[in-house]
């Protein structure tokens, strides 16, 4: 994909701010990591029936790997395919680690991060937009996010990998609604401490 193409929407997300859109199939959803080291918790459901969503689960199965990059095939709760990512400048992102909460920061980094603002809250406010609830929130995608597994199989958060300007590019496999949070996390290295802006832009083919 080129910027030559027109973008039928492009649009910055604000730092810390929830962000949805639709991905009609055959488009192509682009995240664009403006500034470097942004964790961007993503999730995604059928647009004509919301109660199939983004399974973890599956999507690690169908690939048989541990991170999401260039080829992988993002599956449904109904094992299907709802988006291919076509293009990667980062080389992985995680779909483990889940997204950050009030209750999560509290327990994480003490009783004085219970009232930060978090992943999960983000999701809330947005999906209900679409009439779904705290309980439609499923695990999600966390675009350039840095989360490896250690040796005794434990997850760790570390510094970002990725540079300003590295993206990632979907081709939605059927129509979709994209659901961002731009992560808020202020606790922990996913951000560089410093959460930043992103660029989302929905192109044709």
């Amino acid at each position: 994909m080129t910027d030559t193409v027109t973008a039928l929407f492009d649009q910055v997300v604000p730092a810390q701010a929830p962000f949805s859109t639709l991905v009609r199939a055959g488009q192509t959803i682009r995240i664009e990591d403006l500034e470097g080291c942004q964790a961007v918790d993503t999730l995604f459901y059928r647009a004509d029936d919301l109660t199939e969503r983004y399974s973890a689960q599956d999507t690690l199965r169908e690939q048989g790997a541990a991170y999401v990059t260039t080829g992988t095939r993002v599956m449904s709760s109904e094992g299907r395919v709802m988006l291919t990512v076509t293009a990667d400048s980062c080389g992985r992102h995680d779909t483990s680690a889940g997204a950050c909460s009030c209750e999560s920061n509290t327990v994480r980094f003490g009783h004085a991060t219970k009232y930060l603002h978090a992943c999960r809250e983000n999701f809330a406010i947005e999906v209900a937009k679409y009439g779904l609830s705290k309980r439609d929130i499923v695990p999600n995608i966390n675009f350039f996010m840095n989360v490896p597994i250690e040796q005794d199989g434990g997850l760790a958060i570390v510094d970002g990998v990725s540079s300003p300007g590295d993206y990632v590019e979907l081709r939605a496999e059927m129509d979709v609604i994209c659901v961002i949070s731009n992560c808020p996390q202020i606790n922990n290295p996913c951000n560089g401490f410093n959460p930043t802006p992103i660029r989302v832009t929905v192109r044709e083919g």
